[in-house]
């Protein structure tokens, strides 16, 4: 028989806290004293709270970065309670509950380092990895007429000097029509025909990435082979990748390396961080070029080698030491250079990064490339700015 103090069938998610809560905000938004008294809600005979939808933060395409083919990032405050797989579904507008929990199935999904079912119950701040991709592929990579630099080429490979601006490959935008269009693997299709199929139909060629406001040389691979021996050569760490940065302040070093973990930053998701001890390891080497001081302030040129690839590696390497890189508002730079003298302000439209050399053995005939791109037309103008 029914207990005379049990919530009537229908009013069992209607309880004195969710009250008590309901009350609490509106005092609180009124301006009064947040101590409220639960017993003192008086709630109408009848009344049912209206039970708040559960809002879920979603995930933007640099947290769905894949490191080594796998994707991880922390599960939101908003995941307390939730299923994995739904969870998952909200947070990636674009996959499916049934593909979570097809993916969970095929043991793809990590929790805290762990397999986990498509029915966990997350508590928030769990680190989640998804290996291989999370998304269903997009429609195979197309053909487009883009103008590209080419540094060079030959039957085997390819090395373009990538403008900022430019996506690499297909973003999670709304629609594939939208995300799917005027990236790199849509111009070297229209250049080349044809690239090597091992990073999947819609990342021909691809072997690795720079940012999309990054500009630089890249390596593409024009055949399967050469792809996978240029992976190879990319983890063993057996390339020459040279940058040329500007960054906020005077450094003091002349060269000094920075040896410092990165990964997903739990609190601001779009950023990186050096502060988890659960970082994946990133080694940037720092030269200084030049400091600067001129009527926007004082500025450093550096070049920076670094081993490592990671996900925004120089970018939170050199905001680490206080000193980020020049436009880089995400990683707490100026959106402008500014003239304390005159108020003088000049926007910037871009990072201040340039990856300007590349030094590796061809992977098929084992030739020493040793190539340069200079520094683009808009940060060269930069660069001359703060030097007046």
């Amino acid at each position: 028989m029914p207990s005379k103090n049990m919530i009537r069938k229908g009013k069992r998610r209607q309880t004195v806290k969710h009250e008590y809560r309901i009350a609490r905000d509106a005092a609180r938004a009124a301006g009064l004293e947040p101590g409220i008294d639960p017993e003192s809600v008086a709630v109408p005979e009848g009344y049912l709270a209206p039970i708040p939808e559960r809002v879920v933060p979603q995930l933007d395409e640099e947290e769905l970065e894949s490191e080594d083919g796998v994707r991880s990032f922390a599960a939101d405050s908003a995941a307390e309670g939730m299923r994995l797989d739904a969870y998952l579904a909200k947070a990636i507008p674009e996959i499916s509950r049934s593909r979570v929990q097809l993916l969970a199935e095929n043991g793809q999904i990590s929790v805290d380092g762990e397999k986990a079912k498509s029915s966990l119950k997350l508590k928030g701040g769990e680190q989640i990895s998804i290996e291989g991709e999370p998304r269903p592929l997009p429609l195979k990579a197309f053909a487009e007429d883009i103008p590209l630099e080419i540094v060079h080429e030959d039957k085997d490979l390819a090395v373009i000097n990538k403008p900022a601006g430019m996506m690499v490959h297909a973003g999670a935008g709304a629609t594939e029509e939208a995300r799917n269009h005027g990236t790199l693997v849509n111009a070297l299709l229209g250049h080349f025909g044809r690239m090597s199929e091992v990073g999947g139909a819609e990342r021909p060629g691809i072997v690795h990435r720079l940012d999309k406001m990054t500009s630089g040389l890249i390596i593409v691979a024009k055949n399967d082979l050469a792809h996978r021996r240029l992976s190879e050569m990319f983890a063993a760490h057996d390339l020459e990748k040279v940058y040329v940065t500007l960054v906020q302040g005077w450094i003091r070093k002349d060269k000094f390396t920075i040896h410092m973990p990165v990964a997903r930053d739990l609190v601001h998701r779009t950023r990186m961080t050096t502060l988890r001890k659960d970082g994946r390891e990133a080694v940037s080497h720092v030269q200084v070029l030049e400091r600067i001081e001129g009527r926007f302030g004082r500025f450093t040129l550096a070049e920076v080698k670094i081993e490592t690839g990671r996900t925004h590696q120089i970018r939170v390497h050199m905001q680490s030491i206080s000193h980020p890189v020049v436009g880089d508002t995400l990683y707490g730079a100026a959106g402008a250079l500014k003239d304390k003298a005159t108020d003088e302000t000049i926007p910037l439209e871009r990072n201040f990064l340039h990856a300007w050399r590349l030094v590796f053995r061809h992977p098929m005939t084992g030739k020493k490339l040793e190539l340069e791109a200079q520094l683009p037309p808009e940060l060269a103008e930069i660069a001359d700015l703060v030097n007046s």
